[in-house]
């Protein structure tokens, strides 16, 4: 319960960029007021690896942006990407924020085989292996 507690905290800090009173005093109050997964087993470990893959994601976040600004990014592409095994409900909803949360991507479905669906913004179009 701390570990879901910890997780919905950082990533309401990091989707409002807001530390002000009110501010936090919201956030605590919708992390508490929401449901926790009680029959999921969510480990400690992955909630250390999510919070540090989050700050990861708000960095490449900059960078990608930085990099349509100067040079745009004008072609498209879906592709699957594979999920990793055994993920709870919060940690595919972290794994779907994550790929979204950077300009140059967004999940456009969860597939219950372990796939997501990703839809890519790209520079160019990716030259195939028999040209």
């Amino acid at each position: 319960m701390i570990g879901q507690f910890i997780l919905r905290i950082v990533i309401w800090f990091l989707l409002t960029a807001n530390l002000s009173l009110t501010n936090i005093i919201i956030g605590v109050s919708i992390s508490l007021l929401m449901p926790h997964y009680r029959s999921e087993n969510i480990r400690f470990k992955d909630v250390v690896q999510g919070i540090g893959l989050t700050i990861k994601a708000v960095f490449q976040a900059y960078i990608e942006a930085i990099e349509m600004i100067l040079q745009p990014h004008k072609y498209e592409e879906v592709i699957m990407e594979r999920a990793k095994n055994r993920r709870s409900a919060g940690l595919i909803f972290l794994d779907v924020f994550l790929i979204t949360f950077t300009p140059k991507t967004v999940v456009l479905r969860h597939q219950e085989d372990g796939w997501y669906v990703v839809h890519h913004v790209i520079r160019r179009i990716k030259k195939s292996e028999n040209s």
